[in-house]
């Protein structure tokens, strides 16, 4: 299931993973702070588009403004590295709170996205794209 502890007993921690990026996210109640390595996440994430993936686990549950967040992220690009803040994030409001995990999994927001960059074959251009071919 959700592998996740408390800290303390105000403190949640959670782990989200995402392409080759790994988040931990430590959350508790505050005024709806979240920092990303120590930068404010809407500096380190500059891209609106990310900015909404990590809002959006307290939009879902109607907490904007409650919890503060702290978070490290490492590994992969800033994509990558949203989508794992994200799923920590909804991870730990889980922890925190149990009876959330049904709005959270309606909105596909505790499932790992397992999808990753396919390997590059041998005699192929990319991992799929092949070397035109020339009949004569």
């Amino acid at each position: 299931m959700v592998q996740s502890l408390a800290v303390s007993d105000n403190r949640f921690y959670a782990t989200g993973k995402r392409k080759s990026s790994i988040a931990r996210v430590w959350l508790k109640v505050g005024s709806g702070n979240i920092l990303v390595n120590g930068k404010k996440y809407n500096e380190y994430f500059k891209r609106p588009v990310l900015q909404l993936s990590i809002e959006k686990p307290f939009n879902v549950v109607n907490k904007n403004n409650s919890y503060d967040v702290m978070c490290t992220v490492k590994g992969g690009g800033l994509t990558g590295q949203a989508g794992a803040v994200s799923l920590g994030i909804s991870k730990a409001l889980f922890v925190l709170d149990g009876t959330l995990r049904k709005t959270l999994k309606k909105e596909k927001l505790l499932t790992r996205d397992s999808r990753k960059v396919e390997r590059k074959k041998y005699g192929q251009k990319k991992a799929r794209r092949r070397f035109q071919f020339s009949k004569r």
